[in-house]
């Protein structure tokens, strides 16, 4: 899936078969580079300048042979749990699960349904043109962790420190340039406090949340809050719900894993929960398609858990006073008496968690909930001292790609040009041949937005990675990832490569996403 994505190599940007003459003949070519700032600094004149433009177009000739070093470097494991603070899973004794998009997964049928049924709630019951109704859902355009900003209409990616990125800010489908940017909002660095005023889209559902279309004449506030109402509205009625399982082949996804991973704990003596916004009845015919080929000791997968909860109103859940409600699965109706324990085979709708905490005595650092929204399934948690796993379909995909060839030989000319740009600029401050110097300088400039449209386009061609910027720091998703989530990986089955008593702690050399591995300018230093 990754591999057909790599169109650097479909482009013939890389040789996928090279030989080790071209080999050492691109290490070379890298190490020159990557010796340019000794002669900056030394005081050399226009001539050693332009010996090293020389040496600088020779080592891009050579750029088509990919360095043995970096073949040599190991990669992440796609499959990887990845941990921003120690976790002793023999220490956790109750799991907690969200269930869309971290028990269930859906395929790219949904989406479109959402946005086609959102889409005729905005002409047939708001009133929009007709016209709206051919538009169609694109896969390729959005990313997770984007900003909606509801007053100026804009979609933005923030990096780590509340920074727009530079070709990341689209008015419909059209990319404003940074002078636009800059018109717009006066700075790039917007700050997380600016930041918390804008609509955070952290989970899949939000996708297809905005669709402004850049020629509708209409306040932007306005479209976004009769979108948001559209889009609330399909899973509200149960629009959304009802489509699924009169269809579950269609959109759930199979998974036969996530059964086994479920199973596994119960066997260790592990206590499960299931909480959930969505409805029972779905959640019931889901789980309920996605285990029908399993075998259970039991009559249903509801004994796989101690507690199930429908219905959380998920983040209110985390700080209300909310009762919980004994759910009657046949009758469809809520019984009026208090909820003081938890009993086999019940479900239970609504609650709080201080209500939750009385009731099971389940406490802080043994308890870990799982789920896919940082901000609604994770952060309540993280705040009550549980601990927290974040189930991250995305990521898969992005270390595959960041493992490839063509990615981290862009990623390897990149950090060999920002050391040179580094030392240029020091060495700039000193010398009066600023033209000669300003004129490398383009040269390194240009060099390095040809590096990171690359690296972006292996992403996404609109927003690049879910993870990272095009500058190379860490993305406003990632920031979120590592405040609230303590360990995070792409799908649940991955904790069955790991033994029960393992200690997961974050590398010694822990950079703000551990899986984002780097490529350092030293590889290619020395003979």
């Amino acid at each position: 899936m990754a591999a057909a994505r790599l169109r650097l190599l479909s482009a013939g940007l890389l040789s996928p078969a090279v030989s080790r003459a071209r080999h050492s003949s691109s290490l070379q070519g890298l190490r020159a580079l990557s010796t340019l700032s000794t002669t900056l600094g030394s005081g050399a004149g226009e001539d050693e300048i332009e010996r090293i433009r020389r040496e600088f177009e020779d080592a891009k000739r050579n750029y088509l042979s990919i360095p043995v070093a970096i073949k040599d470097m190991a990669k992440m494991n796609p499959q990887g749990i990845y941990v921003n603070k120690n976790v002793k899973l023999d220490d956790l004794q109750v799991y907690g699960f969200d269930y869309d998009y971290t028990l269930s997964h859906y395929s790219e049928h949904l989406q479109c349904l959402i946005y086609d049924l959102a889409k005729k709630h905005l002409v047939n019951e708001l009133k929009y043109p007709e016209s709206c109704l051919k538009y169609e859902y694109d896969h390729g355009f959005p990313i997770r962790g984007l900003y909606y900003d509801r007053l100026k209409g804009c979609l933005l990616k923030l990096d780590f420190f509340g920074s727009i990125e530079p070709d990341g800010c689209f008015f419909g489908r059209r990319k404003l340039s940074l002078s636009e940017i800059k018109e717009l909002y006066g700075t790039r660095h917007i700050g997380r406090d600016q930041a918390r005023q804008l609509v955070g889209l952290m989970d899949v559902f939000c996708f297809s949340e905005h669709f402004v279309d850049a020629k509708l004449e209409f306040d932007a506030s306005y479209v976004y809050e009769d979108v948001n109402q559209s889009i609330q509205h399909v899973h509200r009625s149960g629009l959304i719900h009802r489509k699924i399982l009169s269809e579950p082949q269609k959109y759930l996804i199979k998974n036969s894993q996530v059964f086994r991973f479920l199973k596994m704990l119960r066997e260790k003596g592990k206590n499960l929960f299931l909480l959930t916004n969505s409805p029972f009845y779905f959640v019931d015919g889901g789980m309920s398609y996605l285990l029908e080929d399993e075998h259970f000791d039991g009559n249903s997968w509801r004994e796989l858990f101690d507690v199930v909860i429908a219905q959380a109103n998920k983040p209110t859940f985390y700080n209300s006073d909310h009762p919980f409600r004994v759910y009657d699965t046949q009758k469809d109706t809520l019984a009026f008496t208090a909820v003081d324990k938890f009993l086999p085979n019940e479900v239970y709708y609504h609650g709080c968690l201080k209500s939750f905490l009385q009731i099971t005595k389940w406490r802080g650092p043994e308890v870990i909930y799982f789920g896919d929204h940082l901000l609604s399934d994770l952060r309540g948690p993280a705040k009550a001292g549980w601990r927290t796993a974040a189930v991250i379909r995305e990521l898969e995909d992005e270390i595959e790609i960041q493992n490839g060839d063509s990615y981290r030989f862009q990623q390897a000319k990149l950090s060999i040009i920002h050391d040179l740009l580094g030392k240029v600029h020091a060495t700039v401050v000193s010398t009066e041949k600023g033209q000669v110097y300003r004129a490398l300088l383009d040269e390194l400039n240009a060099e390095r937005r040809q590096c990171r449209s690359a690296m972006r386009d292996l992403f996404n061609s609109s927003f690049g990675a879910t993870f990272l910027t095009d500058t190379g720091r860490e993305s406003s998703f990632a920031y979120h990832i590592h405040q609230y989530a303590d360990i995070y990986t792409s799908k649940l089955e991955n904790f069955l490569s790991y033994a029960p008593e393992s200690w997961l702690h974050p590398p010694h050399d822990i950079k703000i996403m551990p899986h984002n591995a780097k490529v350092p300018a030293s590889l290619f230093s020395g003979s």
